[in-house]
């Protein structure tokens, strides 16, 4: 089942980066004052190519770093996804994921959308944002819950109970004993007969960590295209070190998710190179497109919108129930208000040095 999940996904990423390329490049062909953009002062071809050649490494390295930790912290004792410490930077890694789909991407989407580039009807008529970004949050709720259905029927023992989470209890256990556990990359606990279960909760966190990797990957190849094809060093700069953190703790929440979903190593690096490429391959798109790409045109503005706008809805969602709900009503932190509290201080900074990188990025 790994094998054919993880070629769907490479399939899906590979459509998807063909058609934003193939439409930002039709893009050229719509004659209007908002596709010529703007150059300022810092208007500078040959300085921001340098900027952008060394853009590429730099990220790629940063990504690689990011993915790479929680992937091999079993190897460190002390960052085991048991240990307290993997807790509090997985929650400062969520913090920072939040606040990347509210903070970064939601924002951005708001700009493209409702740019007076775009007619105004329809565009100007609706909050096509919001509600592109709330589809995309029922959507990956719908598949979070066809599929924990699908295991639940599908069991060897032909059981129909329904796992129920119980929120409430500190031990979030269910209330019937199909399943006794809540996968959502987050702490899980199961009967030790209940094998099934186990499996089942097992398979729905890695449909978790495809869902989240989606996210991640539509935002990361459009700020990747953006930063390709500026010729502005004044903003190239504070852009590429903000990404530069940026992949470094989004990759540590990403990798995290992948590390408690148990792949195989095949798995885990067609996930980790795909989150550390997406980034430097939009670059690199960019970079060639630049000639012909303008941000400004309707027809950029309406696809890079709607991807940022679906982009948000899915990270917010996976930021936030997936990650955030699972860990703070797991057993773990629900044991342990010192702990508790802490997380919330990981969060919290992990969330607002994020926020703060927004002035740049």
């Amino acid at each position: 089942m790994a094998s054919t999940t993880s070629q769907a996904l490479t399939l899906i990423l590979l459509l998807l980066l063909s058609f934003c390329s193939s439409s930002l490049v039709s893009a050229q062909s719509e004659a209007s004052e908002c596709e010529r953009g703007h150059t300022g002062e810092c208007h500078n071809k040959p300085e921001a190519l340098r900027l952008k050649l060394i853009a590429i490494p730099t990220i790629l390295v940063a990504s690689m770093i990011g993915i790479g930790l929680p992937l091999f912290s079993r190897s460190v004792p002390a960052l085991r996804p048991d240990r307290n410490l993997f807790v509090l930077v997985k929650a400062f890694a969520s913090g920072v994921i939040l606040a990347t789909g509210y903070m970064h991407v939601l924002p951005d989407a708001f700009d493209d959308l409702t740019s007076p580039c775009l007619p105004e009807n329809p565009w100007g008529k609706f909050p096509f944002t919001t509600f592109i970004a709330m589809l995309a949050a029922l959507f990956t709720l719908m598949i979070d819950s066809s599929m924990l259905t699908f295991f639940n029927r599908t069991k060897k023992s032909g059981s129909a109970d329904v796992a129920v989470v119980d929120y409430e209890s500190p031990m979030q256990t269910v209330s019937v004993p199909a399943m006794h556990g809540h996968g959502h990359c987050g702490p899980v606990q199961f009967d030790k007969d209940d094998a099934d279960a186990a499996k089942s909760a097992l398979k729905r966190n890695r449909v978790v960590a495809q869902v989240l990797e989606m996210g991640i990957v539509v935002h990361s190849v459009v700020i990747g295209l953006s930063l390709g094809a500026s010729q502005n060093p004044c903003t190239i700069r504070p852009l590429v070190a903000a990404l530069c953190f940026h992949q470094l703790f989004e990759g540590m929440g990403l990798g995290g998710c992948i590390l408690q979903a148990e792949y195989g190593a095949k798995m885990k690096s067609i996930l980790a190179f795909f989150f550390a490429t997406t980034t430097p391959f939009g670059i690199a798109l960019g970079l060639a497109l630049s000639n012909v790409y303008s941000d400004n045109s309707p027809t950029a503005l309406i696809v890079v919108g709607v991807l940022n706008a679906t982009s948000a809805g899915l990270l917010n969602y996976t930021a936030l129930v997936d990650l955030l709900a699972a860990d703070f009503m797991g057993a773990k932190l629900q044991g342990s208000i010192k702990l508790q509290f802490l997380a919330f201080a990981a969060v919290f900074l992990g969330a607002g040095g994020m926020s703060v990188m927004a002035i740049w990025a």
